[in-house]
């Protein structure tokens, strides 16, 4: 009796022993219109094994690969796809270079920091006014999520320094939102009927 253990490692686990065996099979067969018969046989195996992925774009193709892979790329038949190549297989992918805005205070993000540039450009009066509002407000909602306690002085203060000095609300009478209403408003989000259906 031979235990898996015992027998040759599976390029693709995923299809089983099985399907390994028909592949190995195939490579033995002499006739090249027949071997690519059974290699179609055994794409359309492999194909009933996951239904749930004939939706996928270029599930074909996906199966083709892989018969390939399987094969250890000795399989000698006219393949439909253009198919991986063995050296592509085991290549290093390409480093992906990441963004690394500087940021004065990471807590409040770049978004946020932006949004600040905006609203020290924007003209003066009302409708100003209420832009800072909700800014600080967003920026107190942010900071909470990394501490515990906010002093509304403090987010003063940062608003001062992100501005570049142009909004200054250090000395101000203007009184932000609680944290019990930000706590409420943020609850009545999560259990409004949209949110539940998410």
């Amino acid at each position: 009796m031979d235990y898996n253990t015992q027998l040759k490692k599976l390029a693709l686990p995923e299809y089983g022993r099985n399907i390994q065996n028909m592949v190995d099979f195939c490579l033995t067969i002499d006739d090249r219109a027949e071997r690519k018969r059974c290699a179609n046989t055994i794409i359309n195996i492999m194909g009933n094994m996951f239904p749930h992925l004939r939706d996928v774009n270029d599930f074909k193709h996906i199966l083709w690969d892989h018969l390939a892979i399987m094969s250890n790329f000795e399989l000698d038949i006219d393949y439909p796809y253009e198919i991986i190549k063995k050296e592509d297989l085991f290549s290093k992918p390409g480093k992906v270079e990441y963004s690394r805005p500087t940021m004065f205070f990471k807590h409040y993000g770049k978004t946020l920091e932006k949004l600040i540039a905006l609203a020290a450009e924007y003209p003066e009066g009302k409708e100003k006014e209420q832009l800072v509002w909700l800014v600080l407000n967003h920026m107190k909602k942010t900071y909470i999520q990394w501490n515990k306690e906010v002093d509304d002085a403090k987010l003063f203060q940062d608003l001062y320094d992100l501005s570049d000095r142009k909004i200054d609300k250090r000395n101000s009478d203007m009184k932000l939102a609680d944290m019990k209403d930000l706590n409420q408003r943020k609850q009545q989000r999560n259990n409004s009927p949209q949110q539940k259906k998410k």
